[in-house]
């Protein structure tokens, strides 16, 4: 057979165009009744609004929104939310910057987005966690390539409380009980789902820290939280009821306010941490 020539069976090309317009004509839009027309607005009208005051008192901040703060040379820090307990920010590295040695006020939870940290012996890469009780000191922080990181429980974006961790790590006194959960880990991963897992990062009479893994088509029930409940998603991409998160996303709920399914389409993993009566 040519080039030329059509396969059999195989409508010319006028009698293609012929059935793409009698297609188009039969997709014409129908008319709609005013009382249907009527009871569809009002019911989306409805479901908005049910969403609106379920996420009443959610805050989120997409990966594009916020705003970088210089906090030296080559140091950049993101907001996100300001606790009790300490605050929670990104922080970016660049290559052959660091951080001076300091001793923590609050439990103090990072995770390694991209890139890599180093403090002291311990090497830290892309998801891996590590946390810092309250008391404890860090060695310094650097990056010789590069990295950005999720902190929680941090005293970013408070002065006075910055420059005390500071003055305090010039001390080198006290244990430490610093707790490192690498990404590699795939023992701690227990299944609580259909092909959903979750790895515990850590856990005291007053926080809970999880990592999530979700394949494609994947849902999880919700839950009520009891305090504060932040995530971060690592990867992909997962609805928490209506509200889609992406890579990046950040979001904190008050207790009350995560009670609807979770959904990925795509597959996601995700940082949980919630806080617990006191």
């Amino acid at each position: 057979m040519t080039n030329d020539e059509q396969p059999p069976n195989q409508p010319s090309d006028e009698e293609q165009a012929q059935l793409n317009r009698l297609l188009m004509e039969a997709l014409a839009p129908m008319p709609m009744p005013a009382t249907r027309h009527d009871f569809l607005r009002a019911s989306l009208l409805q479901q908005a609004e049910t969403a609106k005051r379920k996420r009443t008192g959610v805050t989120t901040v997409r990966r594009q929104q916020g705003r970088w703060q210089t906090l030296k040379p080559g140091i950049r820090v993101k907001p996100l939310w300001q606790g009790n307990q300490g605050n929670s920010v990104l922080i970016e590295f660049a290559a052959g910057t660091s951080l001076p040695p300091h001793r923590h006020h609050w439990l103090e939870e990072g995770i390694v987005l991209e890139g890599n940290l180093k403090m002291g012996d311990l090497q830290l890469g892309p998801f891996d966690y590590h946390a810092s009780p309250a008391a404890s000191r860090h060695h310094v922080i650097e990056s010789d390539t590069g990295a950005l990181a999720f902190l929680r429980g941090t005293s970013l974006g408070n002065t006075s409380k910055l420059v005390t961790e500071v003055l305090g790590g010039l001390l080198p006194f006290g244990k430490d009980l610093s707790k490192t959960v690498y990404a590699d880990d795939t023992q701690a991963w227990q299944e609580i789902g259909h092909g959903v897992f979750k790895k515990r990062l850590w856990s005291d009479p007053t926080v809970d820290s999880f990592l999530y893994r979700f394949p494609a088509y994947a849902k999880q029930a919700g839950h009520s939280p009891l305090l504060n409940e932040e995530c971060i998603i690592l990867t992909g991409e997962i609805f928490l009821g209506d509200c889609l998160l992406q890579t990046g996303d950040y979001q904190i709920a008050p207790m009350g306010n995560l009670d609807a399914e979770f959904y990925s389409d795509v597959g996601a993993m995700l940082l949980v941490r919630g806080e617990k009566p006191r």
